[in-house]
């Protein structure tokens, strides 16, 4: 279930001359029956409301005087969030001649024609407020309090999201509610304006397009917005200077590439996009890549593995992410805890329609083809990436769910090629290339032609301070190993700080073996998987006229235009143990 909840205004859309009918009343406990929210959001005073309202106790939330209060009537306590107005400028106004001057707890509120007076009145004391009109009415409010603000502030008590709700209203005040929620709607006899704005525009007027939307949320839950939502899309980059864009709810994609081609790049960059506008979601990590985001809780590490029911907890406020860390747990069980996890990630959306959007990395080892758990994987068919670097690898109820791929790196042919064979599906004509560029992708929506996009970059990875990188410890199988020619030695770098402490230290001979082979450029690609260094990296390997200390001196260099590297103090080397002496040479 997508909406989960319904925001309406009063007056012109649920009321019609001050009153809520009785068809309109069935079809609101309809829908609350159905297991939604319902939230009255209206610009009248909170008394004045209640004197009207046959049946308060069917809204979970009341917001009065325009987004200023909030009630809640099964336990009729009110919260105010926002100062009411100061004396002297409703003295002022009554001074002036104004009118019909109705005063709550927050809003002050009269006619036209008083609006010019009214703003001189603020400008005159100094006052910090603002003027919202609504059919003839003139509200004075606090700055930033509207029906959007009031709303906010009511999910927040419901731990609900935005992205869950539909708002419906009919005039002028009503357009902050309707650009807020995930589906805006306004009823027959809106203003002109307001129907331009909505996404949706029912057919009858007043409580009988409150009856006809509740009769689609009920039906099918509003598909006939699907598609119609275009101010939500994510981008994903362009192509052809056209931007391309993403359905943050209809999207089931792969991202697929080998090591170090930019998947993690790729999906960093749409997790920025997704978490700025308000979308929540959540990272099965397998490998730490996703460790260091500033905008998601991480739980789990190297030295623990994460519980189903702390990501459960994180993700009951609307507002966190989460990545899921499972370093600490041994590989062979990973598919197991994902036995475990998705189900009750899937039971959390059913109930909350969240998280929106999930990512599942190194799918071909999370929900691998040849594995067969007791019960069936619970497919999410919305709002899902999976990354892989086969996606022949992965199981075959996944592969049927996905409805776009981006292929990176090497020979994206090939990786189109193969989700087709294993999906079944025909594969339309693709250019051949050896290697995408950096920061460029083969995206394929399944039944139009594949097109290469340079995608949007993730503003983290211009430069890049990752303390996993840098500091932490990307485990023994991803560690650099400086061996030497002979493989005799066996000197390990678990991170890039350790990396240039032991080359800064190891002899020549040792140093120049491993740049002449490729391995830092190599270790760069797959296991830091930061492409953009490797191929930095890669041009001093191929440059033989560099001595070995000029060529430690610009891989450092490289290194340090992209990260920040910790000082021997902060790292904990202040007396580390000598590597081995250089040698001299021959």
């Amino acid at each position: 279930m997508r909406y989960h909840a319904l925001a309406a205004d009063y007056d012109g859309t649920l009321a019609h001359h001050g009153v809520i009918d009785e068809d309109t009343w069935a079809a609101l406990r309809k829908l609350k029956e159905s297991g939604r929210k319902l939230i009255m959001v209206t610009g009248r005073e909170l008394d004045e409301l209640l004197a009207l309202l046959e049946h308060p106790e069917v809204f979970d939330r009341i917001v009065a005087e325009n987004g200023a209060l909030v009630y809640t009537p099964s336990t009729k306590q009110t919260r105010n969030l926002a100062p009411g107005p100061p004396a002297a400028f409703v003295a002022e106004l009554q001074k002036r001649g104004v009118e019909r001057i109705s005063v709550g707890r927050v809003i002050v509120a009269t006619w036209e024609p008083h609006q010019d007076t009214v703003l001189h009145v603020i400008h005159d004391q100094g006052l910090e407020l603002q003027v919202i009109f609504n059919k003839g009415a003139v509200m004075i409010l606090p700055s930033g309090v509207n029906k959007a603000s009031g709303l906010a502030a009511a999910l927040t008590d419901l731990r609900l999201s935005p992205h869950n709700v539909v708002g419906i209203g009919d005039a002028e005040n009503d357009h902050a509610l309707l650009s807020y929620c995930e589906c805006g709607v306004a009823v027959a006899n809106s203003l002109p304006a307001l129907r331009h704005a909505a996404d949706l525009v029912t057919k009858g007027p007043h409580g009988h397009g409150i009856a006809e939307l509740v009769e689609h949320l009920l039906t099918d839950d509003l598909a006939v917005t699907n598609g119609r939502l275009k101010r939500h899309r994510v981008l994903l980059g362009k192509s052809d200077n056209k931007e391309i864009s993403l359905d943050p709810y209809a999207t089931c994609a792969m991202v697929c590439g080998t090591s170090g081609s930019g998947k993690s790049t790729l999906t960093t960059g749409l997790l920025e996009r997704l978490n700025a506008g308000g979308y929540q979601f959540a990272i099965i990590d397998p490998e730490g890549d996703y460790a260091t985001l500033d905008f998601a809780v991480v739980l789990g590490g190297p030295s623990r593995a994460p519980l189903v029911e702390e990501v459960l907890d994180v993700l009951a406020d609307p507002s966190r992410n989460v990545v899921i860390n499972m370093l600490g747990v041994a590989v062979d069980h990973r598919p197991e805890f994902c036995a475990h996890l998705l189900p009750a990630l899937a039971e959390l959306r059913s109930r909350t329609g969240r998280p929106h959007f999930l990512v599942i990395d190194e799918a071909h080892h999370m929900l691998p083809a040849s594995w067969t758990p007791a019960n069936e994987i619970p497919v999410r068919p919305h709002g899902t990436l999976y990354v892989t670097v086969h996606p022949g690898s992965v199981a075959p109820s996944i592969i049927g769910s996905i409805e776009s791929v981006l292929a990176v790196g090497e020979h994206p042919e090939r990786t189109l090629n193969e989700l087709a064979q294993v999906a079944k599906v025909e594969m339309p004509s693709c250019p051949e290339i050896d290697r995408l560029e950096p920061g460029h992708a083969m995206y394929w929506k399944l039944g139009n032609d594949p097109i290469e996009v340079a995608t949007e970059p993730p503003h983290g990875e211009r430069t890049r301070h990752s303390r996993k990188y840098t500091e932490g410890n990307l485990g023994h199988e991803r560690s650099f190993f400086f061996r030497g020619r002979e493989g005799k030695l066996k000197l390990k770098a678990h991170n890039l700080h350790l990396f240039m402490h032991i080359a800064e230290g190891i002899d020549d001979d040792t140093w120049t073996y491993h740049l002449q082979c490729g391995d830092y450029s190599r270790w760069l690609r797959v296991e830091v998987k930061d492409v953009g260094l490797a191929d930095a990296v890669a041009v001093v390997e191929k440059d033989k006229k560099l001595s070995p200390d000029e060529s430690r001196a610009r891989v450092r260099s490289a290194i340090e235009q992209r990260y920040t590297l910790p000082s021997d103090k902060a790292s904990g080397l202040i007396d580390p143990p000598p590597p081995p002496p250089k040698r001299a040479q021959a």
